[in-house]
């Protein structure tokens, strides 16, 4: 009698222990299935606005990128209008399950945009060349729309976000810097 309560006592405690450990598990695994979820309908609402811009005749949709993070569309590059812009914006807002619109096109008339490209080709290459020198930053994605510098991806600390920020201002014909990098948990 005495051996099957010490063994009930054993099963009992273990449970007593491991329920925890089972929600963790439980919490985690709906955790990762959200991210999943989120991640799909990212890439949805993506494919969903850019559909819609190519079928509006008000913009060029091979014109404009566009990302989706948590339901936040972004919409990136250059357009010929302040018109085409606000369209832009407004098509992207349209778009079901869209929870805001983040608007950074450039407005660059067409004579203009050659010297852009250009020029922004040049930044990049600039911007990319002395981040490259400084291995916390070797992973620090550039794009430049019009003089604009943006800088995403993933950073140790926050000193090192500012780094890149301040190497990128440096360069000759950077007009403002938007830093957009995470910090790695």
């Amino acid at each position: 009698m005495r051996y099957g309560i010490t063994v009930s006592a054993a099963i009992l405690m273990t449970l007593v222990v491991a329920a925890p450990l089972a929600g963790a598990a439980d919490e985690k695994a709906q955790t990762t299935t959200q991210e999943a979820k989120t991640m799909v309908s990212d890439s949805w609402l993506t494919s969903k606005t850019k559909i819609s811009l190519f079928a509006d005749e008000r913009v060029k949709g091979t014109q404009i990128s566009v990302d989706t993070a948590k339901g936040v569309v972004h919409l990136r590059g250059k357009v010929d209008s302040a018109e085409a812009k606000s369209a832009a914006g407004d098509i992207a807002q349209k778009v079901e399950g869209v929870k805001s619109v983040k608007n950074d096109l450039q407005v660059v008339t067409p004579t203009a945009r050659q010297a852009v490209d250009a020029n922004d080709k040049d930044i990049d290459k600039a911007v990319e060349t002395r981040l490259a020198k400084d291995l916390q930053l070797k992973k620090v994605d550039v794009r430049t729309d019009a003089g604009v510098v943006t800088l995403t991806g993933q950073v140790a600390t926050i000193g090192a976000s500012a780094k890149a920020s301040e190497m990128a201002r440096a360069v000759p014909g950077v007009k403002s810097v938007k830093n957009e990098l995470a910090f790695a948990k």
